[in-house]
């Protein structure tokens, strides 16, 4: 890909912030999502489809976007990929939820902590890419630690795999979706697609447990209703700084959101964490370190080249 002009200093710093704030807020959520109960993870989530929907379209009419977004429309590859790329993160969603809200948080921070390697592997597998060393004995590292909590912890950590693997893929597919489909249209195609799943899940929570949305007081409610801003302001200010800092510095940033989720299960959630499990996590740090020394040496053995190219005129 050929690099694109640098941009100034100040939309440097500018993007490095945007994708500070999504990284906090992501880092967070767990903190927000508690504050829905009695409403379950399958009404949370499918709340979180229908008003994320709502709000991007409002997106769409507020920025004038709607010419792009029927451009998108009309090309049948964008669309299926926006479908899978659907499916993949309401699967995220969907487990995430489920472990924010039943006590499983320090398992989600594992499943983001995961994510980087799995990405890595994903590259090796379906895209063919050819790592160096160290990169492979990060994957080492992380597949020992995951039998480590599997052995010692002795359970399955599903949570944190689905969370890993899923967004993992996910960003596989936007990979392939490229720039040819903008943050706000994609987030509003996927949420289209899942629109179906949502009154799906809002039926049976009907006929079950009952609907929550308004009976649980104003705070509660306000809240519910937020949750699509609350889906969708994250994922646009990681598009935004995505998009004007160097990969290397989002590869460092996104251990922001894990750490934080973990900080807030083990000291404010006080959820359990054995010996088994602090060898796991600990394992799964080294291998983050060896991933990122990586990446930051082969960053910088390439920086003349870039520095080169993307030097404004």
């Amino acid at each position: 890909m050929t690099p694109s002009p640098a941009a100034p200093t100040g939309g440097t710093t500018r993007g490095a912030l945007y994708a500070l704030g999504a990284y906090l807020l992501w880092g967070v959520l767990p903190v927000y999502f508690l504050q829905l109960k009695p409403t379950g993870a399958f009404e949370v989530v499918a709340w979180r489809i229908v008003f994320a929907f709502v709000f991007c379209l409002l997106l769409l009419t507020v920025l004038r976007a709607w010419p792009a977004f029927l451009r998108i429309v009309r090309q049948p590859r964008l669309m299926g990929l926006t479908a899978l790329a659907g499916v993949l993160i309401y699967v995220n969603w969907q487990t995430y939820l489920y472990g924010a809200l039943n006590e499983h948080v320090i398992e989600t921070s594992l499943g983001y902590f995961i994510n980087p390697i799995v990405t890595v592997l994903l590259g090796v597998i379906v895209l063919r890419e050819r790592l160096r060393v160290l990169p492979w004995v990060a994957v080492g590292i992380a597949v020992l630690a995951v039998v480590i909590i599997v052995v010692g912890y002795g359970s399955f950590p599903w949570i944190a795999l689905t969370l890993a693997f899923s967004f993992g893929f996910y960003g596989l597919v936007k990979k392939q979706i490229g720039p040819s489909v903008d943050a706000v249209s994609g987030l509003t195609l996927e949420s289209f697609w899942l629109l179906p799943v949502a009154g799906i899940q809002l039926a049976v929570v009907a006929s079950t447990t009952g609907i929550t949305l308004g009976t649980a007081g104003p705070v509660h409610t306000i809240l519910l209703l937020l949750a699509g801003a609350v889906t969708a302001v994250p994922l646009l200010l990681f598009a935004s700084g995505a998009r004007r800092v160097p990969l290397t510095v989002i590869g460092l940033l996104q251990f922001i959101a894990p750490i934080l989720q973990f900080i807030i299960g083990v000291w404010v959630l006080h959820e359990p964490m054995t010996t088994e499990r602090w060898i796991g996590f600990g394992l799964v740090w080294v291998a983050l370190v060896v991933l990122s020394v990586d990446s930051l040496v082969a960053a910088r053995r390439h920086r003349p080249v870039v520095d080169d190219v993307a030097e404004p005129v």
